[in-house]
């Protein structure tokens, strides 16, 4: 089966359709090797979230955010994106177990990438660039034209991994507001 897009090719990844689900609804399993960063046992494999992920995901994203604002709580945020646009909760699995998740969203003009992470213990084997292709691959589905994201100034590590990725700093003004009654 032919790649969702050029960039999903460029990363090696494999993709087959999820069986039973008709061609136009269809959702994908992308899956990796890391055999030559981990060993000839060892796979990733980047799906959707499932509710049995959840605890997993909760314990990932405190890990790896633990200076996240309430607002961004990882219960309130899984219970907010299952409710839009749930086929862009990403995650990989290794060995049964969560070590990387993403979101992803398309309001229609642009998409977004959200709190990407991936378990301190699995990182720089592929998984964090697995994942945003990934999420790339969702949003190019549904036709979105381009991704952005954000990351703190001070992060210089993840800005380095994603202008690796082809991701540019922009010349713009990030600005929030946050609306009443929602956290």
């Amino acid at each position: 089966m032919p790649l969702p897009n050029k960039a999903l090719q460029q990363t090696g990844l494999s993709v087959a359709p999820l069986p039973l689900a008709p061609a136009a609804e269809r959702r994908y399993v992308i899956q990796t090797s890391l055999e030559q960063m981990t060993g000839p046992d060892s796979s990733v494999t980047v799906r959707a979230f499932r509710s049995a992920d959840r605890d997993q995901v909760e314990r990932l994203w405190a890990r790896v955010f633990p200076d996240d604002p309430p607002s961004n709580a990882p219960a309130l945020l899984i219970d907010t994106k299952l409710r839009v646009q749930p086929e862009l909760f990403l995650i990989a699995v290794a060995d049964g177990a969560v070590v990387g998740a993403v979101m992803a969203g398309f309001d229609g003009v642009r998409g977004w990438i959200h709190h990407l992470a991936v378990s301190p213990d699995h990182r720089r084997r592929g998984i964090a660039t697995a994942l945003v292709r990934a999420a790339e691959s969702g949003l190019g589905r549904l036709g979105c034209p381009k991704v952005n994201l954000q990351v703190r100034a001070t992060n210089l590590d993840v800005l380095a991994f994603y202008r690796q990725l082809g991701y540019g700093v922009e010349d713009r003004v990030s600005m929030g507001r946050r609306l009443e009654g929602t956290g």
